[in-house]
């Protein structure tokens, strides 16, 4: 069908004819027209973000800034605008808007960020904090470690240098990197709140948490990110001290009797930790305050450990005359004195007393060579009865000793005894029974011994009567086959004879037929038999 022939297409074909007329390069070319206008406007329209940064926007059209904004408040204003762009792709004018792609603010470890905003409205009078999002000045929030997407510029106070540089003054606020406070193993960390609300009670030594002053609970051991500009951390060393009496001190005292007494002592001590603040406001000096760390043990010794150690030596060493401080038991008795009030005065200003040892008092020289020898006599006279004594124990622990040992032998000879005379019974006992035993065995044997015998004696009466009935059988058999024979025995005997030998024959060699052997076999073979001899007669035997 072509295209100039039939009724009008309608609208559809009034578009694809001018298309259709342009041809393949036609196409092509309006393609390429296409990605290009595509392409330019991606270029100038987007704002591709990397990972790690930000875009800041300055606004170009809009309202104009009054003399006291630094920052546009909305995109209706011209200049930087508070909102800046995270990572990834936006989409702005380029006739309208400006940016720069700079790195997000990053707080190293082992540091902290305090944000000082630079727009905003003033603070009010007698205020250096905001407090509020649109005051500008220090912000309370401290910044951590980690990555923030802030417009600042980020300054080391260490150094002083610019840890993050911006080329353009288009930041909207300073970040000032600060170490945070460790507080070590041993120490307390006294904190004074510097902007806080005034106190209800100003004339307080401390005051409660989060009021403006020296706060009454100190911090514990560890790392604490505060705002530097709104809290100080002091350091205070709880941990103990010693220190001697003696060393840079003259410690000495009258005794009753106008004597010069010397004493040497160790006093260990500790700051106590839940007091740690009022210890600090009380006897700390602007001299200490060089470093973080305070010594305040130098001041605790001059202001509160020597006065009182002193007060107590002097009150109570005055009531004793010199020679008392050279015997035992005085000094025994001023060292546990000595401990107790030392303790018990300083606890009260917050020092904990670990130990207060006098290791050494020195009495007047005028007194101590006589009043030490009768010392040593009577020492050596208390060493001598002590030995006495010693002795005295001794021999009665050798009798009490010798008395035991005697008790565990006869224990030992007792329980032998018993052991032995124990063994003899049981044998007595094993032995009974083993004869007892075996007499029982052996009239059981006796018994069965009378039992088998009268067995034996009926088993042979039997066998004889046996044989005895068997014989009279075989007799009678040979009475009646004698009796066959004519009562002639001998005939008989020739018989059985004959009749035992005959089947056992065969033949009968013989050098003669008339010899005796042939002549009884002749008369067998004949049929009758030789003639037997003639009984004897009863008178011939």
């Amino acid at each position: 069908m072509s295209f100039g022939s039939g009724p009008a297409p309608g609208n559809r074909r009034s578009y694809r004819l001018p298309l259709m007329q342009l041809g393949a390069a036609g196409l092509f070319l309006l393609a390429m027209l296409f990605a290009i206008g595509t392409y330019v406007a991606y270029s100038f329209f987007c704002i591709n973000v990397p990972a790690k940064h930000i875009a800041v926007l300055t606004k170009k059209t809009g309202k104009d800034l009054t003399n006291q904004q630094e920052i546009a408040p909305g995109p209706e204003y011209k200049g930087i605008q508070a909102e800046v762009l995270s990572e990834g792709r936006h989409f702005r004018n380029p006739f309208n808007w400006d940016w720069e792609i700079y790195p997000m603010v990053e707080i190293p470890e082992g540091k902290m960020g305090v944000r000082v905003r630079l727009f905003g409205d003033d603070l009010p009078e007698g205020h250096f904090v905001a407090t509020l999002a649109t005051e500008k000045g220090i912000i309370p929030q401290e910044l951590t470690p980690g990555r923030y997407a802030i417009n600042a510029k980020v300054v080391d106070k260490a150094t002083g240098r610019d840890a993050l540089p911006r080329p353009k003054a288009d930041f909207a606020e300073i970040i000032e990197l600060h170490e945070p406070v460790t507080i070590p193993a041993g120490f307390k960390g006294v904190v004074t709140n510097l902007s806080g609300p005034l106190p209800d009670k100003p004339n307080q030594l401390l005051v409660p948490t989060g009021q403006r002053g020296v706060q009454e609970q100190p911090l514990d051991e560890g790392t604490y990110y505060m705002n530097p500009y709104m809290y100080r951390i002091e350091l205070v060393d709880c941990r103990s001290q010693r220190f001697n009496l003696s060393e840079n001190y003259d410690m000495g005292f009258p005794s009753k009797d106008g004597f010069w007494v010397s004493l040497d002592g160790i006093i260990e001590f500790r700051v106590k930790p839940e007091m740690a603040a009022r210890v600090y406001v009380t006897y700390n000096e602007l001299e200490n305050d060089q470093d973080r760390i305070h010594a305040l043990d130098q001041e605790l010794i001059k202001k509160v450990i020597m006065p009182n150690t002193r007060s107590f030596c002097r009150l109570r060493g005055s009531n004793a005359s010199g020679r008392d401080f050279i015997s035992g038991e005085t000094r025994s008795a001023f060292q546990a004195e000595f401990q107790e009030a030392i303790r018990k005065t300083c606890e009260e200003q917050g020092i904990e007393i670990i130990q207060a040892l006098i290791t050494r008092i020195n009495p007047p020289q005028a007194i101590a060579s006589p009043v030490r020898d009768r010392e040593v006599a009577n020492q050596q006279m208390k060493q001598y009865q002590q030995e006495k004594l010693q002795q005295e124990q001794e021999a009665k622990l050798a009798t009490e000793k010798a008395m035991v040992d005697q008790k565990k032998r006869m224990v030992a000879s007792e329980r032998e005894v018993i052991k032995l005379t124990t063994e003899a019974k049981r044998r007595q006992e094993v032995a009974l029974a083993e004869a007892t035993r075996d007499k029982e065995v052996a009239v059981e044997e006796l018994a069965a011994a009378k039992d088998k015998a009268a067995a034996i004696l009926s088993q042979k009466t039997a066998e004889a009567a046996k044989v005895r009935f068997e014989n009279e059988a075989t007799a009678a058999g040979w009475k009646r086959s004698v009796e066959a024979f004519n009562g002639d025995g001998s005939a008989f005997a020739r018989y059985v004879l004959y009749q035992k030998l005959a089947p056992g024959f065969r033949s009968i060699m013989t050098n003669t037929a008339d010899s005796p052997l042939m002549d009884m076999f002749r008369g067998l073979q004949s049929g009758t038999s030789p003639a037997a001899p003639a009984k004897p007669s009863t008178s011939d035997q």
